[in-house]
């Protein structure tokens, strides 16, 4: 086969996959529309009212005629959406044009199946709303139970897409604050009274965890605003068990830089703080994920830093935050919900007085990649650590997934671990 042979199977190749992609696009729009638009919001609200938390039909006759004025209508617009592209590139060599029509056959199966759910003949066709439990969290890349569960009781203002995640990652739906319980640990700090102020800002409800005994405050409209302040102190982690049950969100952003020095107390304090108290914060936070909701719902971010990848010029701060990253590679291959890490460059703080980013920015551009469900959140000036952190992180969650396995041993926190507390 010559290389002119191989190159226009390839852009076959390529028109099939884009018309598929183009579908999937168009069947997401038209679901934004549907929230949007007056005269589509009857039918799709319809949709909406079918089923109850667990993903069970309310009412059988409802679900078959929702069929007709909701999925059939939406599968017929992929179809007319992808057959111009069918006539038009036809034109230029029937390959092509059978190509694009990959599109709309994919898209007919999904006419196919709606039209048969209408007719109440095969309900269980419907793999996004099937009931049970769900067997993972909200997946990233592709739409599963969990990640479509919520656009039906966590917000229908977001979470728009069917199959895949591409629009609700560009229009920055793929998570929403809105109504969130939000708890940032070193809330005292620079970084952790701005995450409170944006989460705020996004409608959620935050609460500061603070070592200080001073309430923490937020600006809000130019005035300081209090916040729910709840004090503690690293070693102490599971008195907050409590309170975590009824957080959404954990964002673990304490910690401790002893800059220079290198004494066995600095090294106790680096990891105490540092890695085993953010350790046990997770765990105890994956102990209050029992079920669908908090499964879809529940997420924990934690604060790694660049120090991962980059030099800290604090060898400890550095050997203490890597620790904690890999921990949290480690756990999350198995974690019952979300985890992100947050991988932050010099931010002016108490920590690093000599930051060159402001922790308001910070604050913000985490949220923003947070909104598009980035898994690794990377805020930064050093270019190399875009480039060195996914490549870090493939080559060490591989490695632990290859060499490592599930346990099914209840998770053990302080002393019974062999955890010191301090």
């Amino acid at each position: 086969m010559d290389v002119s042979s191989v190159t226009q199977w390839l852009g076959v190749g390529v028109v099939a996959l884009a018309s598929v992609l183009w579908a999937e696009v168009v069947r997401d729009e038209r679901h934004w529309l549907a929230h949007q638009w007056p005269w589509l919001m009857p039918k799709h609200t319809l949709h909406h009212r079918l089923f109850r938390p667990d993903l069970s039909v309310v009412d059988p006759k409802l679900y078959r005629e929702s069929q007709w004025h909701h999925d059939v209508p939406e599968a017929a617009t992929m179809i007319l959406a992808g057959i111009p592209w069918v006539v038009l590139l036809g034109q230029g060599s029937w390959l092509y044009g059978l190509a694009a029509a990959v599109g709309v056959l994919y898209s007919a199966s999904f006419l196919v199946a709606g039209m048969l759910r209408g007719w109440g003949l095969a309900l269980q066709t419907d793999i996004t709303h099937q009931p049970g439990p769900f067997p993972a969290p909200p997946a990233q890349w592709h739409v599963n139970r969990a990640y479509h569960w919520r656009h039906h009781f966590d917000d229908t203002n977001a979470y728009f897409c069917g199959t895949l995640t591409l629009v609700d990652r560009i229009m920055g739906t793929s998570l929403s604050f809105k109504g969130k319980r939000v708890a940032v640990t070193g809330a005292s700090g620079t970084l952790g009274r701005a995450l409170l102020k944006h989460f705020s800002r996004h409608g959620a409800k935050v609460i500061a965890l603070s070592s200080h005994a001073d309430s923490v405050a937020i600006e809000v409209d130019g005035q300081p605003q209090p916040v729910e302040t709840i004090h503690w102190q690293v070693g102490q982690e599971g008195s907050l068990a409590g309170l975590l049950e009824r957080v959404d969100i954990l964002v673990i952003n304490h910690g401790l830089n002893v800059h220079g020095e290198r004494d066995p107390e600095s090294v106790r304090q680096s990891y105490a703080v540092n890695t085993f108290s953010a350790w046990r914060l997770m765990e105890l936070f994956f102990q209050t994920v029992r079920g669908n909701r908090e499964m879809a719902t529940k997420e924990v971010w934690v604060n790694t830093s660049e120090a991962e990848v980059s030099p800290a010029f604090s060898p400890l701060y550095e050997l203490s935050k890597r620790a904690l990253g890999d921990l949290v590679t480690l756990r999350r291959l198995d974690a019952p919900c979300v985890v992100r890490k947050l991988i932050l460059g010099p931010f002016k703080s108490q920590l690093n007085p000599i930051g060159v980013m402001s922790g308001d920015w910070v604050a913000a551009q985490i949220l923003a990649q947070a909104k598009r469900d980035c898994r690794n959140i990377i805020v930064t000036i050093n270019p190399l650590t875009y480039l060195l952190f996914p490549l870090k992180e493939l080559a060490v969650s591989t490695y632990f997934r290859l060499f490592s396995r599930r346990s099914s041993r209840p998770a053990l926190l302080g002393p019974a671990a062999g955890i010191p507390l301090i």
